[in-house]
């Protein structure tokens, strides 16, 4: 075991001093993570990107292109030929087509490298040509990343917090009847610990489609091809009075709880999530104010266990894991933007930074910059007022999609006006309140609308080109590393200071 991790300790050495030494000497690399919980639009966020780049008329947020010093932008292959690569043509297609649709959801781990060609500027446009950086983009669910929590806890205390959490909510009313009735103290019997990780499993799906946050572990809702494995066939249960004794329903899950941990969340944020520079966590803020006070609180929450992936220190496997490197900068994006009149786009941004409040300060205190803002990565509605009882409404149109996810007729849609002081949301979601007391938020399900393009322009969007410009736009310079930099980045790969 001691050589097995001594082995993989250096090979990752090796690879990130490889990485280091690749970027500082040759073709600079920006590791781009995507991630956020269930309909937040992470697909459509890097397909407009990827094509908004690629075509950037729209996007002269971005320095560099309002600077004119991209002068072109290609695909390349991934460099990590284990990982699937992003379907960018498909979901493109998907979106452009003469009957546009949304794009498939996020599934698994993907990724894209999109290569920029940079012109220095200034001095230096008469030293140097130009430069291509490169910019891997790395999709994954915001459920796993959810994941990283379970680290910290052991199986009574996760099972203790679960029952707790989940007590009240009617999807989970047959699981907890069920873990009830479960004598865990009793010899294994498979069948029973199979009908208990089934019945949580429906519970997670059940909650995920009620608008609920904490669904872990992740691999439960998109397990892949570990569907039926033991590693993923276990449930919460009432810790027993006494003692449980060997080989018992509640050590048999105590111990695939464990390698949950072992052999599903700590590869994938050894081999993915500690290699990643940025990172946007995409937010449906809209749809949990829909939703209610309830749902609020539980993003909030969910919002602050993601940003503990981002903390080096609280855990001991992700300090070692991470060797002095972090995420740099994290934006935290309300998505569907277009959703409301830009009147109020301003409240939303005060919202979404407010709900990420405690968290980004955690980040912040880590030494990641972080800023939250309200986007929509494709545009789907235009902007319209109507005249409702003599007075002026600003609202939205688009088209809408029917339950079976087929287009419908356009319409004009108001979905309410957002509180100016966030405080009015987040104290009823932090009280508990079962509704909003002096207002309704309403949603509809907008459909992408068909696209007619320029040359050169890629899909409309809001504020995609300014979260690119936070994100990476500050690494958009073709500059060489001065050798004192080449040494500090040497020496952070082999894990110590120079």
């Amino acid at each position: 075991m001691i050589i097995t991790d001594i082995a993989d300790g250096l090979s990752r050495g090796v690879g990130n001093m490889t990485d280091t030494l690749s970027q500082t000497l040759f073709e600079p690399v920006i590791r781009l993570g995507v991630t956020g919980l269930a309909r937040s639009g992470k697909t459509v966020f890097i397909t407009s990107l990827v094509a908004n780049l690629m075509d950037r008329a729209r996007m002269g947020g971005l320095q560099a292109v309002a600077d004119g010093r991209i002068s072109g932008a290609f695909l390349q292959p991934q460099p990590d030929v284990t990982v699937p690569r992003f379907d960018y043509e498909t979901h493109l297609g998907a979106l452009t087509s003469p009957t546009p649709h949304w794009p498939d959801s996020t599934r698994a781990i993907s990724e894209l490298r999109l290569s920029l060609r940079v012109r220095p500027s200034g001095l230096l446009a008469g030293l140097s040509g130009p430069r291509v950086v490169h910019l891997d983009i790395v999709d994954y669910p915001g459920e796993w990343l959810l994941d990283l929590a379970l680290l910290d806890k052991s199986y009574a205390d996760w099972s203790g917090d679960v029952l707790t959490r989940i007590d009240s909510r009617a999807e989970a009313a047959y699981f907890l009847r069920l873990a009830g009735a479960t004598d865990a103290t009793a010899p294994l019997d498979e069948p029973t610990a199979q009908s208990l990780a089934k019945a949580f499993t429906a519970y997670l799906n059940a909650a995920r489609d009620a608008g609920f946050y904490d669904c872990n572990p992740g691999r439960f809702l998109l397990p892949g091809d570990l569907a039926g494995s033991p590693v993923l066939t276990f449930a919460p249960l009432p810790a027993p009075a006494d003692s449980a004794p060997r080989k018992s329903l509640w050590r048999e899950m105590e111990r695939r709880f464990e390698a949950y941990k072992r052999e599903v969340v700590k590869p994938f944020f050894r081999d993915h999530f500690a290699r990643i520079d940025r990172q946007i966590v995409l937010v449906d803020a809209l749809g949990a104010i829909h939703r209610g006070p309830r749902a609020v609180e539980d993003m909030r929450r969910a919002m602050s266990e993601i940003l503990g992936a981002f903390r080096p220190g609280r855990n001991a496997f992700l300090t070692r894991l991470l060797m002095g490197r972090q995420v740099e900068r994290i934006l935290f994006a309300a998505t569907k933007a277009d959703h409301l009149h830009h009147t109020q786009h301003q409240r939303l941004a005060a919202i979404m930074a407010a709900l990420t409040r405690e968290a980004r300060d955690r980040a912040d205190f880590a030494g990641a910059e972080t800023q939250a803002m309200a986007i929509a990565a494709l545009r789907a509605t235009t902007e319209e007022t109507i005249q409702h009882d003599g007075k002026p409404l600003d609202c939205v149109r688009g088209r809408l999609l029917q339950d079976d996810g087929s287009r419908g007729k356009q319409a004009a849609f108001y979905p309410g006006e957002l509180p100016e002081d966030p405080a009015r949301l987040l104290s009823p979601a932090r009280e508990g309140a079962g509704e909003w007391l002096d207002a309704q938020y309403q949603v509809m399900n907008f459909g992408p609308a068909r696209l007619t393009l320029k040359p050169g322009e890629g899909p409309p969007h809001i504020r995609l080109d300014r979260a690119a410009q936070f994100l990476f736009g500050d690494r958009l310079w073709p500059r060489r590393a001065p050798i004192s930099s080449m040494r500090r980045g040497f020496w952070r790969s082999c894990g110590r200071s120079p």
